[in-house]
């Protein structure tokens, strides 16, 4: 029998994106998962179009609360959730036909933990390929800490949307997204997942398109006060997972970095691809 996966969605204010996010949702070659799209007091229209999508397919299911943020929606959604496995979307943006199929494959048949995957950072009509590690292939949690000491503020281990994780251990750890961060929530809730975790599976095929928007978080003016204090908190669980792997001593250099590195998302340099329609859903 095919495992459940559950597929989380925030929502606030998507009306121009999410009908796009949910139609390559429901496109999917592996059928057995179920959507919690999680309305976080919109004031748009998104709720007329979830609503639509609840109506045709019972796999999509609404959540409708007041606005408390992408934290407190994440963590309300994998309450109710059912499913084996968690994967997260955000309402900007979509996955191809074959990503929860391939995700599920590779946790499956390695009996993983967590799935790894790259992505694809989409500007305009344009995109690029993003990753990190470039061999697929099971590895363990110490190999994935070595890699990620390269480039500890990289998106690629740091956010949760290009990322396939075992619910069980979410859990029995009682592993939330963090409520006090306004940013970098997703960096506090990987560290602490990675600290239960034992086999990691990389995959190098991009399965999630990521909309880079004018106005993001990572390229606005953050306050200084503010990225000083969140950071103080991430290093906590970065040096925590270290420490754990014996590994914090011979790398504390590499990782003070972090705090002079701003979560890594580069643009200018990058080569970008015109994408077609067709890769849309």
């Amino acid at each position: 029998m095919e495992p459940l996966v559950s597929i989380i969605i925030p929502v606030y204010n998507a009306q121009k994106t999410i009908e796009r996010c949910l139609c390559s949702i429901r496109n999917q070659t592996f059928d057995n998962f179920e959507v919690l799209m999680v309305n976080d007091g919109s004031h748009d229209p998104s709720m007329r179009i979830l609503e639509k999508f609840a109506s045709l397919d019972p796999r999509f299911i609404i959540i409708d609360k007041s606005n408390s943020g992408v934290s407190d929606s994440r963590n309300i959604a994998m309450d109710c959730a059912c499913g084996k496995y968690f994967q997260f979307v955000d309402a900007d943006d979509w996955i191809p036909s074959d990503a929860v199929e391939s995700l599920v494959n590779a946790a499956e048949k390695n009996n993983s933990d967590m799935v790894i995957c790259d992505y694809r950072r989409v500007i305009g009509h344009m995109f690029t390929t993003k990753g990190h590690i470039d061999v697929s292939g099971t590895i363990s949690k110490r190999t994935y800490a070595e890699y990620m000491m390269k480039a500890p503020a990289n998106y690629y281990y740091g956010v949760m949307w290009n990322k396939f994780y075992r619910a069980d251990l979410i859990r029995a750890h009682r592993i939330k997204c963090p409520l006090e961060l306004q940013w970098c929530e997703d960096f506090q809730f990987n560290l602490e997942f990675l600290q239960y975790a034992d086999s990691i599976y990389v995959l190098t095929k991009p399965l999630y398109y990521y909309v880079k928007t004018k106005g993001s978080l990572v390229d606005s003016n953050i306050d200084l006060r503010k990225t000083v204090r969140t950071k103080r908190l991430l290093f906590d669980y970065y040096r925590g997972l270290y420490e754990s792997l014996d590994m914090y001593e011979q790398n504390r250099l590499r990782l003070q970095t972090f705090f002079i590195d701003f979560a890594r998302d580069r643009v200018k340099s990058d080569k970008y691809d015109e994408y077609t329609e067709s890769e849309q859903l």
